[in-house]
């Protein structure tokens, strides 16, 4: 049982889980102010920890302590229900890079880093985890122009990301609901 467990959490802990993948550099001169607030996801490589997921937002709060609560909510198609989850982000090296490590579980951490990003309004970026399976497409607003979602999807194919296999986010539900979902309602 506890070699099972001990391979278990070997599995869960891959060397490189807070690491950018190979060949990409994150943004530079990254403004966490500027950030913080509510983004919505508009497309992604599906992925199994949102499989069945729509509507999907995060919001990004300062904590006292300087890291940064991250507040994940979507609507579980399948279970036909909100659901939502707490964690908190910190930078990985200096803060005013687009690279941060995610933790919902424990002392377990994933990488967050921006690849690319709206410099004038902080109104769109694109972000992946330590391996190119791991990627999306965010906005502050929950739609984006068609013409702007193509410039992005095109600069993330040159980025070695499949956008054939992208996942385009439905975000119909009304901003009382996506509050609601927020606050865990």
């Amino acid at each position: 049982m506890i070699k099972r467990l001990m391979t278990f959490l070997m599995l869960l802990l891959p060397a490189g889980c807070t690491g950018i993948p190979e060949g990409l550099t994150v943004v530079e001169d990254f403004s966490l102010d500027r950030y913080l607030g509510t983004w919505y996801e508009i497309a992604r490589i599906e992925n199994s920890f949102e499989k069945n997921f729509e509507e999907v937002s995060a919001t990004y709060s300062l904590k006292e302590n300087g890291t940064v609560r991250v507040l994940n909510s979507g609507f579980d198609t399948e279970k036909n229900r909100w659901k939502r989850v707490e964690g908190k982000a910190k930078f990985v090296g200096e803060s005013d890079r687009g690279a941060l490590k995610v933790s919902f579980f424990g002392p377990f951490y994933a990488g967050y880093n921006i690849l690319a990003l709206d410099r004038d309004n902080y109104s769109w970026a694109i972000v992946s985890g330590h391996k190119r399976s791991l990627f999306w497409i965010l906005a502050k607003t929950p739609e984006i122009e068609p013409s702007l979602l193509a410039e992005l999807t095109a600069k993330a194919g040159t980025m070695g990301f499949e956008t054939d296999t992208l996942h385009y986010v439905r975000q119909s539900a009304g901003e009382d609901e996506r509050n609601k979902a927020r606050q865990g309602d």
